[in-house]
């Protein structure tokens, strides 16, 4: 409830309209393997979304990584609109574009280990590399429902 309370306006807005598009979907028969890899994605994104808890700007990428496990669960039952998806994964890769000159800067540097220690904020593009390539993984992960289920 009270996260509820902290989300922005359009926030709010777009999970509205997702769960209103999620009430028409079509149930769908799916094979093991499919069930497995969207099971693993909606965990995975589950993880990221609460890793995030301790972030500056947890809605933010709670709200994200959360829609996307979402999508990757819902995904097991119900056919997920292509619309829904191509709009969020266009917007994510948008917002990846922001970042995309600090993982640019990333791939210039010696250090690669960087990624993975800490926050240093004479580095501002370890942080945009991290945004990037999170939100380059969380459309990667809903692009993948597009894909055949064979």
């Amino acid at each position: 409830m009270i996260l509820v309370l902290l989300l922005d306006q359009r926030i709010i807005c777009i999970l509205v309209k997702i769960n209103y598009s999620l009430q028409k979907l079509k149930k769908i028969e799916l094979t093991k393997t499919r069930i497995i890899i969207n099971s693993l994605l909606f965990i995975v994104f589950s993880m990221f979304a609460f890793v995030q808890l301790n972030d500056p700007d947890p809605i933010h990428w709670v709200t994200i990584y959360g829609i996307v496990a979402l999508v990757s669960l819902v995904s097991n039952f119900r056919k997920v609109p292509k619309s829904v998806i191509y709009f969020l994964s266009l917007v994510l890769l948008v917002y990846a574009g922001f970042h995309f000159t600090y993982f640019i800067d990333y791939l210039q540097i010696e250090d690669k280990k960087e990624l993975f220690g800490k926050m240093v904020y004479e580095k501002p593009y370890l942080e945009g590399s991290r945004e990037f390539l999170g939100l380059i993984m969380a459309a990667g992960a809903l692009l993948f429902q597009l894909t055949k289920a064979d």
